[in-house]
C-alpha cells in the first residue's frame, strides 16, 4: 500500500499553465511507476502521461504531448505533471496512481491512487 496525495489544482485561463504534484505519504516512492489519468464528467478515465520508477523513460497520450511534461524526484518522493497551453478540454479530476510493473497506459493496471484534484481551463 502507498498512499498518494495529489495537489495543485484549481482554476487556469486557456494557453495558461498549472503544475500537479502527486506526492507518496510516508512511503517511498522509488520502487513504483507513476502515472496521471484525469477523469472528466460525463467521460471514462482515461490516461495522461506516466513515469518510469527510476525517472527515466516516460510516455504520454497523444492530446497531451508536447504540452504536458512529467517528471519525478525519488529523493523528495514526489512526481510532477507540468501542464502548459492549458485547453478548455483538459478539464477534469486529474488521479496520480502508481504501480510496481512499469510504465502502463490502463487505470486497472494501477493498483494504487490518490484521491484526485479537480483541473478546470476557462475559455
Amino acid at each position: 500500500q502507498i498512499p498518494l496525495v495529489e495537489s495543485g489544482g484549481g482554476l487556469v485561463q486557456a494557453g495558461g499553465s498549472v503544475r500537479l504534484s502527486c506526492a507518496a505519504s510516508g512511503r517511498t516512492f522509488k520502487p513504483y511507476a507513476v502515472g496521471w489519468f484525469r477523469q472528466a464528467p460525463g467521460k471514462e478515465r482515461e490516461f495522461v502521461a506516466a513515469i518510469s520508477e527510476y525517472r527515466t523513460s516516460t510516455y504520454y497520450a497523444d492530446s497531451v504531448k508536447g504540452r504536458f511534461t512529467i517528471s519525478g524526484d525519488n529523493d523528495k518522493n514526489m512526481v510532477y505533471l507540468q501542464m502548459d497551453g492549458m485547453r478548455p478540454e483538459d478539464s477534469a479530476v486529474y488521479y496520480c496512481a502508481a504501480n510496481l510493473e512499469g510504465i502502463r497506459t490502463e487505470d486497472y493496471e494501477y493498483p494504487y491512487w490518490g484521491q484526485g484534484t479537480q483541473v478546470t481551463v476557462s475559455s
